[in-house]
């Protein structure tokens, strides 16, 4: 098998659509990206439009340059952004990605939006680009993203100790998850059993 190209998709799903970020974003990004508390366990720091401006730049950057391939994450029935999410750390040569940088408007978490987005994630990198294994990681502190990988179906692999340097100077502890393709089947019936619970998303 060829390794993957990592090319940008948009991934379609029920209630969400994942579309390559772009400059026409923007406006969307900005409507719901600056409540504090989205960023409390982030490595760069938000506390205004200016620091807004820098990340979304900077995931833009890190698209065009092949390093990532980021999303706008978007709701299907109204069009409306409600966050983001990436594609980062690739390797094709290993046939690994890490899903990431996730974030989702405080009115839209524990509605399924993240879900069905790490959904379309893991089903793009394990069934269209072939990938071994697919890893996510958070501050070690972050009780709730730490339980909702574990509710994804990710497995725990440990903390990596004094592992980043936040801007904030905080040095945290990172740990991390991943998802292997041998895993995928069971991983892909149990969200599909979640999602289809789910209230959709409104």
């Amino acid at each position: 098998m060829n390794s993957p190209s990592f090319a940008p998709a948009t991934l379609t799903g029920e209630t969400v659509v994942l579309e390559p970020l772009a400059e026409r974003h923007w406006p969307g990004i900005l409507a719901v990206g600056l409540a504090p508390e989205l960023w409390t366990w982030t490595i760069e720091g938000v506390r205004g439009e200016p620091d807004l401006r820098r990340w979304f730049d900077g995931a833009l950057a890190a698209g065009a340059a092949g390093r990532a391939v980021p999303f706008a994450t978007i709701l299907r029935e109204s069009g409306r952004v409600v966050g983001s999410t990436r594609f980062g750390h690739l390797d094709a040569h290993n046939r690994r990605a890490e899903i990431g940088w996730t974030w989702v408007a405080p009115t839209w978490q524990r509605t399924g939006v993240n879900a069905e987005a790490k959904y379309l994630m893991f089903r793009h990198a394990f069934e269209v680009w072939g990938c071994h294994r697919v890893e996510l990681k958070t501050d070690a502190l972050n009780v709730q993203s730490r339980g909702a990988m574990a509710r994804l179906g990710a497995r725990e692999e440990g903390v990596f100790r004094r592992y980043q340097v936040r801007q904030d100077g905080r040095v945290r502890d990172t740990a991390w998850y991943s998802v292997i393709a041998d895993e995928w089947p069971v991983v892909k019936s149990g969200l599909e059993r979640r999602l289809w619970e789910s209230p959709p998303a409104r």
